[in-house]
């Protein structure tokens, strides 16, 4: 399917670290940008001072806030907190205009994103709205449908992401999981074992954790196994702090522990003090099923851009945040707005789902796949 593109007027509702970088992207682009956040002189910070981009004020809690603030706009992109999708989905259908955002909260069904509640009113709205476009979520979706479509019939779904950074609510959370069929609820930071991601990262420690795709996936392919886990530097600490009983979601986000997220400047100033070091940010999907009764394992590797080479592009974002914000700009590019209803990743059309991660490739992200044959007898002997 060819492309033509058509500019928008987009309001984008949060404008921290991604929200920022994702308003750059699509001014780039081609489209009229307006970003919206509740502290806009910390928003200029991430903006940039050279920026043209307007900022209004906009209290993410408030539907008719938002709605007054993004009025005239055709796509609303909600790059705060997933606690405040169901409150930017009505003020979209509000403004009848199209939606986008990163994540799923998870709140109200632990095992179904809150986002597909609304697809009706989206069809009647003749909208579209697209879920969950990111990294992780969204990319790994997008190689989870590529994987099951290569097979007849898909018994397991597993995903596992390894970065410097980590996050409270994936730490505190329970992880949700597919087990015989079903949903359950894991053990936070549970099943740890070694995974071997590709390099520089290699092997390293893994553990479920409260992902998104299982909030999808399993409502679009049919599998009998899901689940997701993730290691990296700061979920060791997260869990050491779990252990120790300094971790829980009642007590909320410790400040000293999490602190805000950094702006561009005092990241640029830890990288050249020597204190923030290189990081990096590595993601696998695995599949495995069976096409014409010969079992088979096919694998997906994700490798992105490291801090590093994001600062030597004058960039100073975490490569999570340039991942996702690089992500969500590839499904502003392909949005389908003439599918109407509710989309995450695995079920927008053939031709999006190609287009976008052909796009992916074009921006330096490193997608290597291997497909490997498995004996009958060794179909559980997966890693």
């Amino acid at each position: 399917m060819w492309y033509s593109f058509e500019p928008m007027r987009i309001f984008v509702l949060g404008t921290g670290a991604t929200g920022s970088l994702l308003a750059h992207s699509l001014v780039r682009q081609g489209h009229k940008v307006i970003c919206g956040d509740r502290d806009p002189e910390r928003a200029r910070l991430f903006l940039g001072k050279r920026s043209t981009i307007e900022i209004r004020t906009v209290n993410a809690r408030n539907l008719w806030a938002i709605v007054r603030a993004a009025r005239g706009s055709q796509l609303l992109v909600n790059a705060s907190a997933a606690v405040f999708n169901e409150i930017a989905m009505r003020a979209a259908l509000r403004l009848r205009a199209h939606y986008l955002d990163m994540s799923s909260h998870l709140q109200r069904n632990p095992f179904k994103a809150e986002q597909l509640r609304y697809e009706k009113r989206f069809e009647q709205k003749r909208r579209t709205a697209v879920i969950n476009a990111g990294v992780a979520p969204g990319l790994m979706n997008l190689l989870a449908r590529r994987g099951a479509e290569m097979l007849d019939r898909v018994d397991e779904v597993y995903i596992s992401q390894w970065s410097a950074t980590g996050s409270f609510d994936e730490a505190t959370s329970r992880p949700r999981i597919v087990h015989e069929g079903k949903f359950k609820l894991g053990k936070r930071f549970g099943e740890p074992e070694k995974f071997r991601f590709a390099q520089p990262i290699g092997e390293t420690n893994v553990m479920l954790a409260a992902q998104d795709e299982v909030g999808t996936l399993p409502y679009f392919i049919p599998l009998k196994e899901m689940n997701v886990k993730i290691g990296g530097n700061e979920m060791e600490r997260l869990r050491r702090w779990y252990r120790q009983g300094k971790l829980s979601k009642s007590g909320g986000i410790v400040h000293k522990r999490f602190p805000k997220t950094l702006t561009p400047r005092r990241v640029a100033k830890l990288i050249k003090g020597g204190t923030l070091q290189n990081a990096h940010f590595a993601a696998a999907v695995i599949v495995t099923g069976m096409k014409k009764d010969q079992p088979l394992q096919i694998r997906w590797d994700c490798q992105f851009p490291s801090l590093y080479q994001i600062r030597m592009w004058g960039l100073a974002v975490t490569p999570i945040a340039y991942a996702t914000a690089t992500m969500a700009s590839l499904f502003v590019r392909y949005f389908p707005k003439d599918e109407w209803g509710v989309f995450p990743p695995e079920n927008l059309p053939a031709e999006t789902r190609t287009a976008i991660l052909a796009g992916a490739r074009a921006r330096g992200f490193k997608i290597t796949q291997k497909i490997t044959r498995l004996k009958k007898d060794e179909e559980d002997d997966l890693f």
